[in-house]
């Protein structure tokens, strides 16, 4: 069999190979996650699935150093950050652990007779995870799987499969043989193959949009049920009267993660009034962020997470023909790393304000009008998050509801909460993550009529 090789993105260093999956590979594992989703997981009671989910959750804590090490060194996170996501995918795991029981069916009297709805899992889930924030979003998706009673085979990132594997080799003995499954792989083979299988019932993947149109064209053959959670281009919306320190120190709105975040507010929109002021404080504030060594604990930003993607990102800049009032540049040394970049003078159309650099790369643009605002915010083909700066509640409320994005902060830059659904409008995705409507995306509905 063919091998991954996984390479520490701070050093350069190879940390260990995996197997490439084939499609055969796929086919035999689907088959395994079907016969434990006919056996006892299929057909087990909310109360054992809450059991077991808990019971996950507390072996995520028990090995929650060692998971942080493993991101730290995979992905090249900030080992603060890494554990500080090891904490919160523990978390997600509590939280389906206690909708399990939650997700129940109604009772509907009818004209010479009793409706019935029952909620019932699906089957076999694919789950395509990316590589930015492997275990925190492989748990988005397993969680609420699990709890309605799914089986799953999941395919990680092809660079980052560590915590995964990790996972589920933690997962052993407390769900049955064949519950949750992993397949590494490229997305080429394994996940094309794994899109595709018959015996797959649904896909949910994040990433980028043209895979997720490649998925869509591919599950359409099968009918499968699919969620996307895909590209963005955020803005942050910043007025006259905003809070400006609070708004200029917003700075990790667009580089935590090194900004490989499809949260990343990649575009802020200043009102021109404030803006060589926002602007200065802006750029003062990101050049006292750190990029370094992610077991630093001082570290604010490590590495980009390949040195193919580096390239990617640099591209963004050079292609730009516009001169970064800050970085721009490759650093010098082992690993990938890029620092912090900060655009003004780039025209709203532009390649860097349009499209998801994934990278440490910001786009600041003036405004005049609110509605100019909300123009500028709206004019992409995403729709994911964004945040507005204002101290008008009128004014934010107006914004908030014209922006066409799936999740807004007002006066933070806050965009994911596990209780909240997570999504996207336009070719920023299909259906939603997180909350209890994550549950919906797992189960079909099931119309029961009993006569008198």
């Amino acid at each position: 069999m063919r091998s991954l090789f996984i390479v520490n993105p701070a050093t350069g260093e190879t940390i260990t190979a995996v197997p490439a999956g084939s499609a055969s590979d796929i086919d035999r594992t689907v088959q395994k996650a079907q016969r434990a989703f006919e056996g006892e997981w299929g057909h087990s009671a909310p109360r054992e699935r809450t059991a077991a989910l808990q019971t996950l959750a507390a072996a995520v804590r028990d090995n929650a150093e060692e998971l942080a090490q493993l991101e730290c060194a995979n992905v090249g996170k900030p080992i603060g950050s890494a554990r500080g996501e090891i904490g919160y995918a523990a978390r997600v795991l509590d939280y389906y652990a206690g909708l399990a029981s939650v997700a129940r069916g109604e009772t509907v009297g009818l004209s010479g007779g009793l409706g019935l709805t029952l909620r019932e899992p699906l089957g076999v889930c694919g789950l395509i995870v990316p590589w930015n924030f492997p275990l925190v979003i492989t748990l988005w998706k397993l969680a609420p799987a699990l709890a309605m009673g799914n089986t799953v085979v999941i395919k990680p990132a092809e660079w980052t499969p560590l915590t995964v594997l990790r996972l589920a080799e933690l997962a052993k003995g407390i769900l049955p043989e064949g519950v949750v499954n992993v397949v590494t792989g490229t997305g080429a083979e394994a996940g094309a193959a794994l899109v595709a299988h018959p015996g797959v019932c649904k896909i949910s993947f994040t990433g980028s949009t043209m895979t997720g149109r490649a998925i869509m064209a591919s599950a359409a053959q099968t009918v499968k049920r699919v969620s996307l959670e895909l590209g963005g281009k955020s803005a942050s919306l910043v007025f006259a009267d905003a809070d400006l320190e609070k708004a200029a120190g917003s700075v990790m709105s667009v580089f935590d993660n090194t900004g490989q975040d499809c949260c990343a507010r990649s575009r802020y929109l200043v009102e021109k009034s404030i803006f060589k002021d926002f602007v200065e404080r802006f750029v003062e504030n990101t050049k006292k962020l750190i990029v370094g060594d992610p077991l630093a604990a001082n570290t604010d930003l490590g590495p980009l997470v390949a040195a193919a993607h580096r390239e990617r990102v640099h591209g963004f800049v050079e292609r730009s023909g516009v001169k970064p009032l800050m970085g721009g540049k490759k650093l010098d040394g082992p690993g990938c790393f890029y620092p912090p970049t900060v655009f003004t003078g780039v025209a709203p159309d532009a390649e860097l304000a349009q499209q998801e650099v994934f990278g440490p790369v910001v786009t600041i643009l003036p405004f005049e009008s609110e509605a100019e605002a909300i123009a500028l915010a709206n004019n992409t083909l995403y729709g994911l998050s964004g945040s507005l700066w204002t101290q008008d509640a009128a004014r934010a409320m107006r914004v908030a509801r014209a922006v066409r994005t799936g999740a807004l902060s007002v006066n933070s830059s806050s965009s994911v909460h596990l209780e909240l659904p997570f999504g996207g409008y336009g070719q920023s995705g299909l259906g939603r993550e997180l909350g209890p409507q994550a549950l919906d995306a797992y189960s079909e509905v099931k119309s029961i009529y009993w006569a008198q």
